[in-house]
């Protein structure tokens, strides 16, 4: 699974950018073939899908109406949004492919054309190119600074690149020239960011209404996924259940409801209920998140041949997910030297708090204890509730010298959620218990 930030600001954009259709004359057709992008980019766009739903039928009109050689790119701008919408439901990233196509066709035809450079820019936020995604938001919001698309994906950049003051500004345009799920969803996210608990919730009350009638139920069924995150992180087992619930009747089988819901169950310790969770949402979208939590839910009841293979898959998923591989190096206490490596590229590409707690850990884990301090005192700041960040940089603090300040930040850990993992908050209370 792609890392919480980058999922949050590719779904939010994408209910943007999904909304904006062509025009009927936009779209006429002029039955000339094109010749200005490559048989390579016309494949991509063009490529059949293997399902018959509605999205599925909706793409095969799409690609009718760009084969017949529409003469501008609006086509396949249009075809471009659609890859998108399907990358989201199948959960399957390998989709942006077929986006980055369209995009490229349609700046072929256009060149500078903002719709399709903020194609380009959802494209660069999911193959996490932050920085060129700012800067092509930035070209686009130069010559229209009225472009929401190009503010959401410049707010979304700048939060990866650990600028929360900017992606703040950059959000707050965008509810200015229109509030709407998209910009209330980066909104709320911000706001718990900041640690402002009740106005995240209040927030993310008013995206959820706004995306409630939404033919593609998918930007709704993330953001109650969002919105139960809140209820766990704050301890309410029960409460962040009921919405990882909603989520899945709105999409079944939907990846980041059931690994909430399994995670709930591993709190429960309803470990068998756990594994069914995890397992269907590995199967979904293999991650290294779902991997991990299925490891953790079948050592706990005692499937240690099952939470090896688990294991396995975490790694094997790691190939595309560095910071979570490192997480989980770190967190078992393995491949020390590997972890430090992989945290320290994911913090180069994306300089965030999750990304900064990360390397933290992994530097403490290896013994690197005054490197990992400096930048723990940074993941903190903000006052972001995540039990999983209190403990970690209380332990760090606590390895520093300073046993009461890391006691304390521990102490607050376990009274923000005692259930934040299995293992971790059992060594958060041993740490609390220690007079070192």
């Amino acid at each position: 699974m792609r890392p919480f930030h980058t999922l949050f600001a590719i779904a939010l954009s994408a209910l943007a950018a999904c909304r904006q259709t062509p025009s009927a004359s936009d779209q006429k057709q002029s039955g000339v073939p094109h010749t200005r992008f490559s048989a390579d980019v016309q494949a991509l766009c063009l490529e059949k899908t293997a399902g018959s739903d509605k999205l599925d039928r909706a793409l095969d009109r799409a690609r009718t109406v760009a084969q017949k050689g529409a003469d501008t790119g609006p086509a396949w701008v249009a075809l471009g949004r659609l890859w998108m919408q399907k990358a989201r439901v199948a959960q399957d990233p390998g989709f942006y492919r077929n986006v980055d196509a369209c995009a490229d066709a349609a700046l072929a035809l256009e060149p500078n054309a903002a719709a399709a450079e903020n194609l380009k820019g959802f494209v660069l936020l999911n193959d996490h190119e932050f920085r060129r995604a700012r800067d092509l938001a930035e070209k686009i919001l130069s010559r229209d600074a009225g472009d929401r698309l190009a503010w959401g994906t410049l707010s979304d950049a700048l939060l990866e690149l650990g600028d929360v003051d900017g992606a703040e500004r950059a959000t707050q345009r965008m509810l200015d020239l229109k509030p709407d799920a998209a910009s209330y969803g980066r909104a709320a996210h911000l706001r718990w960011l900041r640690g402002d608990r009740e106005g995240a919730k209040r927030i993310f009350a008013q995206a959820l209404k706004a995306s409630s009638q939404a033919a593609d139920r998918e930007p709704h069924a993330w953001l109650l996924v969002q919105t139960a995150q809140i209820f766990w992180h704050e301890g309410d087992v029960a409460g962040a259940d009921a919405g990882f619930r909603m989520a899945l009747d709105r999409v079944p089988d939907y990846a980041p409801a059931l690994v909430g819901r399994g995670r709930v169950a591993i709190a429960q310790k309803r470990f068998g209920d756990a594994v069914a969770h995890l397992e269907r949402a590995y199967e979904r979208s293999p991650s290294v998140e779902s991997a991990w939590l299925l490891a953790n839910a079948r050592t706990l009841m005692g499937d240690q041949r099952g939470a090896s293979v688990a294991s396995d898959r975490a790694v094997s998923a790691g190939r595309h997910d560095p910071a979570t591989l490192a997480f989980f190096y770190a967190s078992r206490g393995q491949e020390l030297d590997q972890a430090v490596r992989l945290a320290r590229r994911a913090h180069d590409e994306r300089p965030n708090t999750y990304s900064k707690d990360v390397l933290a850990w992994a530097l403490y884990r290896a013994g690197k204890i005054a490197e990992a301090s400096e930048i723990s005192k940074q993941v903190v700041q903000w006052g972001t509730r995540d039990a999983r960040l209190w403990f970690h940089a209380g332990a760090i603090r606590m390895a520093a010298g300073n046993a009461a300040a890391g006691r304390k930040l521990i102490a607050r850990a376990l009274e923000l959620n005692a259930h934040f993992d299995p293992f971790e908050a059992e060594e958060a209370r041993r740490l609390a218990r220690t007079n070192a």
